[in-house]
């Protein structure tokens, strides 16, 4: 009655670039810890000796913890974590109703075991179409909060989390796909149970074909709902100067062995400014440091790199003649560059 139990429709991964991803990331009231996880299924393909068997689907996943003191730390590809994962998207799934998840490295560290629980409701789903005949479907929801252990080299810490999930799925390969941008921000809350008085997602989808691409949006929650969408073609991006690269830090631990090269620029601020008709809204996000994910492309010989940023940012706007601002701590994650020219 409710749809499909999800996270994902009970289809196949028929082609060797089919994909599917949970997205997860947290930051702690005070932004001074970050979990950030993504746990992805990769399609498998014929064995190439013309029989009907398929090799078993590639599951892949990544934890990062990031400590205030200690910095950044991170699992391989294969970290521990459950399978079915929580997800804001499995039906029926009501509100404030915690349940586990636990992702941890082979050699148990990093790992955190959290209890999650939604506190809003998701945007209404999205495609971005680009190459020939690739695309990428997405759907987002903030406001997701934490309770429990984040375990890094150094020790333990219990925290108090609230974030944003994210469910993805479709038919790509890194150097089509270009490059993306993504955030978030949670405004905060002395309430440790209620959904944020305002959140923000944006996203924009940057393919190397076609250039024309109208793929990205800014949205905007109030109290758990979604009240605000804003298209791509109503929004800017600009960035100023460059983060100190010995802030950037590469990750997992056996990323020198894609031989990645030297880390490209990464913006040291971020404005993104959206307008639809009297309403307008603000980002200013300043990042402070920013972990490089290195992944490996499976049709490019250079890898394909992710980086997640933490930083502050600032957030205004006018939503229906109402003006709002707040001051938080947000997560971007900007990614491109699997090229062999």
């Amino acid at each position: 009655m409710l749809g499909v139990r999800g996270p994902f429709p009970e289809a196949e991964l028929c082609h060797p670039l089919d994909r599917q991803w949970l997205h997860y990331a947290f930051l702690s009231s005070t932004g001074s810890h970050a979990v950030i996880s993504n746990l992805s299924v990769l399609g498998s393909e014929p064995p190439g000796d013309g029989s009907a068997a398929r090799w078993e689907p590639q599951r892949m996943a990544i934890l990062l913890v990031h400590d205030p003191v200690h910095g950044w730390s991170s699992t391989q590809f294969n970290a521990n974590a459950p399978d079915p994962a929580w997800s804001a998207f499995r039906l029926p799934h009501p509100h404030a109703s915690p349940a586990a998840f636990e992702v941890a490295a082979v050699a148990g560290r990093p790992a955190v075991d959290l209890r999650l629980s939604r506190t809003s409701r998701p945007c209404t789903a999205q495609s971005a179409p680009f190459g020939d005949d690739q695309f990428l479907r997405w759907q987002s929801e903030p406001g997701v909060r934490g309770s429990g252990t984040l375990r890094s080299p150094r020790g333990d810490v219990h925290c108090e989390l609230v974030g944003y999930h994210e469910r993805v799925r479709g038919r790509w390969s890194w150097p089509v796909l270009g490059g993306w941008v993504f955030g978030f921000a949670n405004a905060p809350s002395d309430d440790p149970v209620a959904p944020p008085p305002w959140s923000v997602v944006f996203t924009l989808i940057q393919p190397e074909y076609p250039r024309d691409a109208a793929n990205g949006s800014v949205m905007l929650w109030r109290d758990g709902r979604m009240v605000r969408h804003f298209p791509r073609r109503r929004l800017e991006v600009a960035v100023h100067g460059q983060l100190d690269r010995d802030r950037v830090v590469l990750v997992p631990p056996l990323a020198a062995t894609l031989a990645t090269a030297p880390a490209p620029v990464v913006p040291g601020r971020l404005l993104i400014t959206a307008r639809l008709g009297e309403d307008r809204l603000v980002l200013d996000f300043r990042p402070t440091t920013a972990a490089r994910i290195a992944n490996p492309s499976e049709t490019s010989l250079k890898p394909f790199s992710v980086h997640e940023l933490l930083g502050g940012c600032v957030i205004e706007g006018v939503i229906a003649g109402r003006r709002f601002a707040f001051e938080t701590h947000g997560i971007v994650e900007f990614a491109g560059d699997a090229r062999d020219d």
